[in-house]
């Protein structure tokens, strides 16, 4: 099968560019490196993957390389995804994640690619949900751009499927972590903890601590991204775990982790706090149980375990 992965060389892309190839899949990554890494995939690229550098918002280059490449299935997974970034730049991010998704959409529909799979959040999408974890039909009340942004392209593959009979499927991740990931972004949270954990500092907390994320190891949300891209479901599906995990918590499990690598120094992993930022989330789970039914996904790696594999590749 030949497929298409945009933001092919970023934090999650790169591991589905590998997971593709290593199933034999013929893969082309489309990436613009502003914030995906070549050496992300160098991997990938000694064993056949193909990058090309280049910019989802520009329609005409886009529409011309999935028609010359055709790929089975296009992968979406390129986007900006900074919520600061997001709040102070709302078009700039519009661009990105609405523009750069419908070129992508029309140029799928051109090349008469079989399958559309869109990555999604579902860390921002609902906002303050009233009741927790969050299903696919809660209300949607994203807290900044970032998370409307996505929901507006999620209407957007909804309409291609309806309009053009393009199938498509929006999988609604949770804070994803692992291997390769930046420091960027709330997810970022872990990889820059890990750091901290690693050189001897402190994490720093914003607020009280309290705020939870439902975490999901990255080689899971793979797992998932290739059982949507085999399925012909369409509309929307949470990935998460179903679980509320705090940032004084996750502190501690990485205190635990970090004891049991030999890695934290005199045994301490004590917070600083700092003040809270402004239109941050406070609650988040998604219940995956859709997802389970439908796409047969289920997490299997717990936050420990997954925390103790993310410090082994650092």
């Amino acid at each position: 099968m030949k497929a298409l992965v945009t933001g092919g060389a970023g934090f999650i892309g790169s591991h589905l560019v590998d997971a593709l190839i290593e199933r034999g899949d013929q893969v082309v990554a489309l990436d613009n490196l502003s914030t995906g890494r070549r050496e992300n995939l160098a991997h990938a690229l000694e064993r056949g993957a193909e990058l090309i550098v280049g910019d989802i918002r520009e329609p005409e280059p886009v529409i011309e390389l999935i028609e010359r490449q055709r790929p089975e299935v296009v992968y979406h997974l390129a986007a900006q995804m900074d919520v600061r970034v997001s709040t102070a730049r709302p078009a700039y991010d519009a661009g990105i994640n609405v523009i750069g998704t419908i070129n992508l959409l029309e140029a799928a529909r051109r090349s008469e690619a079989h399958r559309f799979v869109y990555a999604s959040t579902g860390g921002a999408i609902y906002g303050e949900a009233d009741e927790l974890p969050a299903r696919e039909d809660t209300e949607i009340r994203p807290e900044a751009p970032y998370g409307q942004s996505k929901y507006a392209a999620e209407g957007y593959c909804n309409l291609y499927q309806r309009l053009h009979g393009l199938s498509t499927i929006n999988l609604r991740f949770g804070n994803v972590y692992g291997p390769r990931q930046d420091p960027l972004g709330e997810a970022g949270v872990i990889a820059i903890f890990c750091g901290k954990l690693r050189n001897g500092g402190r994490p720093l907390v914003f607020g009280d601590g309290r705020q939870t994320r439902d975490y999901i190891y990255v080689e899971e949300i793979v797992r998932a991204a290739i059982k949507a891209a085999e399925s012909d479901a369409s509309g929307a599906y949470n990935v998460g775990r179903g679980v509320e995990t705090s940032v004084l918590e996750l502190v501690d499990v990485l205190r635990e982790v970090g004891r049991e690598a030999g890695v934290l120094e005199n045994g301490k992993f004590e917070p600083e706090f700092a003040d809270p930022r402004p239109g941050e989330v406070i609650r988040n789970a998604l219940d995956p149980s859709r997802t389970r039914a439908v796409l047969g996904f289920e997490s299997e790696v717990d936050l420990s375990e997954g925390l103790r594999r993310t410090l082994r590749s650092l």
